[in-house]
């Protein structure tokens, strides 16, 4: 395959998408306390009403609210009081037409009560009777029955990513367990006779596994587990092995560094070696990251990321993230959030590539200033300091200082 050849982004993303269709991994059934960040493995229904039965909401007195009608402070409506709702226990009184109950907020309402007058607006001078200064309409000041969630609806959809507001709805309808997409297994590979450990003290000429690190982050943030499998040195043999390894235990795979087209970069020759359909992509029409690869080993995935970290970090987020999503079954990415800002300065680009760019994110004048981190990509401080990302779209030759631009946040 020529590397120079390059696709374009869009048609990477689809051929990934589309080799990854109907591969998603297995689920498995988790307590929901441990179901948060988890994907949805099916639809979840209702199997009651929420709330269960129709409820107040202030302290003040049930009535029919029929009986209210024209009531003001001129001209106050009287009430019998007949007794008194308690909390967490059924009320058993049936209002009938110029009787009432007093209620307190959450509490049921009793058989023919259709609105709740607050306190407030009224007035008692002994515990037999009190007098109504406003009229209510039916459903003032009360949550029927089933007006939050009724039985059978959809509360979360297969594919949903679970946030605190869908484990909250999952325990007010009572469910203690959730069937969820069981976590990828992400073997990542460093590459280089260069690198070490972070854990070692550098020698000349030695630098430390960066991606490895990064990338794990990252993928650990979009639900993965991620198994990072070392450093392998600059041979053919144990690429081979590695990657054997790794697609034997793992769902997907990265492989950092030895992307490239240099008698050293083993990357494609590895995948090729291992079996059908082998690479599919080897280079892509972007920057960074223009020498990545992708091919299937039989069923698992295989990425080839550039040794540079801010490129290995730019395709993660493209692409990397999106397989992994995939693979868990999740219908939309949750992690991708945008805001509108003004571009500081002009940006040029290449027609024909999608150009990445790393921004700083400043407020002036009650707007978003977007300024751009320029550097190459071996220079980890142009995403560490970043806020965001700038993305230039393959059909533009640059962006202009003044426009404004979407910019995907680093979170």
């Amino acid at each position: 395959m020529d590397f120079f050849q390059c696709i374009s982004l869009s048609e990477a993303q689809d051929l990934i998408m589309d080799r990854l269709t109907g591969m998603a991994v297995d689920s498995e059934i988790v307590d929901l306390p441990d179901a948060l960040g988890r994907i949805v493995a099916e639809n979840i229904m209702a199997k009651e009403d929420l709330p269960p039965f129709s409820r107040s909401t202030v302290d003040g007195f049930a009535v029919r609210s029929a009986d209210t009608f024209g009531a003001s402070e001129s001209s106050p409506a009287l009430f019998s009081i007949i007794g008194k709702v308690m909390m967490g226990e059924e009320s058993t009184i049936e209002l009938q037409s110029g009787q009432t109950v007093e209620i307190p907020t959450g509490g049921m309402l009793p058989a023919g009560a259709d609105a709740v007058v607050m306190l407030e607006y009224t007035e008692q001078h002994d515990e037999s009777d009190v007098m109504v200064l406003k009229m209510v309409a039916p459903g003032d000041n009360l949550v029927g029955k089933g007006d939050d969630i009724k039985t059978g609806i959809t509360i979360v959809e297969q594919g949903q990513k679970l946030a605190a507001q869908h484990i909250g709805a999952l325990a007010a309808c009572g469910f203690t367990d959730i069937l969820v997409s069981k976590k990828v297994e992400v073997a990542i590979l460093s590459t280089g006779d260069e690198l070490v450990d972070i854990h070692e003290s550098l020698q000349g000429g030695q630098i430390r596994d960066v991606n490895s690190y990064a990338l794990g982050a990252m993928l650990t943030e979009s639900g993965c587990v991620v198994k990072r499998m070392g450093i392998l040195k600059d041979s053919f043999k144990q690429f081979y092995d590695a990657l054997k390894a790794a697609v034997a235990t793992c769902q997907l795979v990265i492989i950092s560094g030895g992307s490239s087209v240099g008698a050293r970069d083993y990357t494609e020759k590895a995948i090729n070696a291992l079996g059908a359909p082998g690479v599919l992509i080897h280079g892509m029409a972007v920057k960074p990251g223009k020498p990545t690869i992708f091919g299937m080993i039989g069923g698992i995935p295989v990425f080839g990321l550039p040794g540079h970290p801010v490129a290995a970090m730019t395709i993660c987020q493209q692409l990397v993230k999106a397989a992994a999503c995939k693979l868990m079954g999740q219908q939309q990415r949750a992690d991708v959030f945008v805001i509108l800002a003004c571009l500081s300065r002009n940006l040029p680009s290449v027609p024909g590539r999608d150009d990445f760019i790393n921004v700083r994110l400043r407020k002036q004048d009650g707007k978003y200033m977007a300024i751009p981190i320029l550097g190459k990509s071996g220079l980890i401080s142009t995403i560490s300091e970043a806020d965001g990302t700038v993305h230039i779209p393959a059909d533009k030759s640059g962006l202009y200082q003044g426009e404004v631009v979407e910019v995907v946040l680093i979170k």
